[in-house]
């Protein structure tokens, strides 16, 4: 599962690193796993923090990552070529049962951005790629090629909750019957040319921000992935252990906090009874419950952290 190549540059910045090592309880001697290892930051602190006796498990799907991990962590770190999804599975062919906390950073790291040429950003002309793991097939060009006029507003709703899903799908359709649609910068110029100059005007983010979030997430499958992980992180966590889990996204973030408030509250009976019959049991508690946002002065260094949203959940001791 160890991948043993050269390293590369992998530069990011991780978000709310401070709030992140103080809520998982970061001590010598404990262990934990960084599910999204990105540029390693978070990892780098808790490899500092646990030693000299702890054990710190790094897993990320980008190859790119893991070279880079490679390069920057101890030797003793177990870094893994992996979606963090299949979390379950790893511990178990490591002969690992459980660990004392969990940290999963959700975002896009800034490599991905600037340096990976796979076209994540609508800011530079690059091929329509988006995956985060170049050795999986479905490409955006794959998606904007075959995907139905309805199936593609329905993905540019449900991923983007874009406004003018279907007007830009039409456009898509159109266009792509014509020349093929494989550069973001030809992506751009087919929403900028669909929503109105007057909307344009009066929006806080790029025209094309809502419909690149929407093919990232179905190109990456983020939103199955993270539904996968939530089913089987708990069994991850020893007694008292935290996980931590840091969004982007209203999707995503809708997703965490549904899911660790089921957690805490599983019971199902009506509430006009007295007493609770279901017999559901808690698994846990949501510290912080409405969540952790960036401090000013974060945002200011990373403007990334603007929209980064952490909650944390404790499994119960027994």
């Amino acid at each position: 599962m160890n991948c043993n190549t050269e390293s590369q540059t992998y530069y990011h910045v991780p978000v709310l690193s401070d709030e992140v090592m103080k809520y998982l309880q970061c001590e010598p001697g404990k262990k934990f796993i960084d599910c999204t290892l990105g540029g390693a930051g978070h990892a780098k602190r808790m490899e500092q923090i646990i030693a000299p006796d702890g054990q710190l498990i790094a897993i990320d799907q980008d190859i790119e990552a893991i070279h880079n991990a490679q390069a920057t962590l101890s030797k003793k770190t177990i870094i893994v070529h992996d979606n963090f999804k299949n979390v379950r599975k790893i511990l178990d062919q490591l002969g690992i049962d459980a660990v004392d906390g969990i940290v999963a950073d959700l975002g896009i790291s800034l490599f991905h951005i600037k340096q990976s040429g796979r076209g994540f950003s609508f800011m530079k002309s690059e091929p329509l790629d988006m995956r985060m793991n170049p050795h999986t097939k479905t490409t955006a060009t794959d998606i904007l090629a075959n995907l139905s006029e309805k199936s593609l507003a329905d993905l540019f709703w449900r991923n983007g909750e874009e406004r003018f899903s279907r007007q830009i799908a039409k456009k898509i359709v159109h266009i792509r019957s014509i020349n093929p649609i494989e550069t973001t910068t030809h992506l751009c110029n087919i929403i900028k040319d669909t929503i109105p100059l007057r909307i344009q005007k009066r929006m806080h983010i790029h025209p094309a921000t809502r419909i690149f979030m929407a093919l990232r997430i179905a190109v990456n499958g983020e939103l199955d992935s993270i539904s996968d992980f939530l089913k089987n992180v708990l069994s991850c966590l020893n007694p008292g252990g935290r996980l931590c889990m840091i969004s982007f996204h209203s999707l995503e973030d809708r997703l965490i906090k549904h899911c660790m408030r089921k957690w805490e509250n599983p019971c199902t009976c009506p509430k006009d009874l007295p007493e609770c019959v279901c017999k559901q049991v808690s698994k846990g508690v949501c510290i912080r419950r409405k969540g952790i946002l960036a401090t000013s002065d974060e945002i200011k260094q990373n403007p990334m952290a603007r929209s980064a949203r952490l909650r944390i959940f404790e499994k119960h001791l027994s």
